[in-house]
């Protein structure tokens, strides 16, 4: 039996002009991950990870975390990137949903003008998804919701092949790519796909068994890790 970890990265930069650099919460976070797993005897033989900065920075604060218990064994454990791993472009299907968008002052001042702009910003969100989804509009999207389908689909069947026999891989992604998986795994299809996602956690850990019978979704979502520290729970 061989076990997939899909980690989501832990928390990005919200509102910062380079949103895909890791907040120092994030950074904290990330290696509050490392030191869980070790303390579970959870030492990977690869970890797989999406090309963003938050992937390859969330990586590495699990492995400085790892490091902690056990450092001979984090540095031998190789890292490896699949683009496939990447999330899809959520600015730009915002921006085929409001126009405006593409001017991130007109945004931000917009975003501003709401008591509430990250909720504000998940409601958009959620009706550009919503639009990107409906398969009536695919044609608008450099990368369509079936293409993102797809590309998500073959990430996790080519890291589950690089997972050695009763070997550990974690695979540090993004939400989006672990709701599809997690929603193929459990219904079939994409269907389960937003309410997944919608309830991601920053270094949610979602467990994959690669079984004789194929790949099975054991847990979804699993924060136990940041449960005693309030400051640590975060969505985004």
């Amino acid at each position: 039996m061989r076990l997939l970890y899909l980690v989501r990265h832990a928390q990005a930069s919200f509102g910062k002009r380079d949103y895909d650099a890791l907040s120092d919460l994030g950074h904290e976070q990330s290696r509050v991950l490392g030191r869980a797993l070790a303390d579970r005897q959870i030492v990977p033989d690869v970890v797989i990870r999406g090309e963003l900065r938050r992937h390859r920075e969330t990586a590495d604060g699990i492995l400085v975390g790892l490091a902690d218990a056990d450092a001979d064994a984090a540095a031998s454990v190789p890292v490896e990137v699949d683009a496939g791993w990447d999330e899809f472009d959520f600015q730009h299907v915002v921006e085929v949903h409001k126009p405006l968008y593409r001017s991130r002052t007109v945004m931000l001042a917009d975003l501003a003008r709401s008591r509430t702009p990250r909720q504000r910003f998940q409601e958009i969100f959620e009706d550009a998804t919503a639009r990107w989804t409906g398969g009536e509009s695919d044609d608008d999207y450099r990368e369509s919701f079936p293409a993102f389908t797809d590309r998500i689909q073959a990430a996790l069947l080519a890291a589950a092949a690089r997972t050695p026999d009763s070997g550990t891989a974690i695979v540090v992604t993004s939400g989006g790519p672990i709701g599809l998986a997690a929603s193929h795994l459990l219904a079939g299809d994409a269907s389960l796909w937003a309410p997944l996602n919608k309830v991601a956690v920053n270094t949610a850990v979602t467990k994959v068994i690669n079984g004789r019978s194929g790949l099975t979704l054991s847990s979804y979502n699993d924060h136990s890790h940041v449960e005693h520290d309030r400051r640590l729970l975060t969505y985004r």
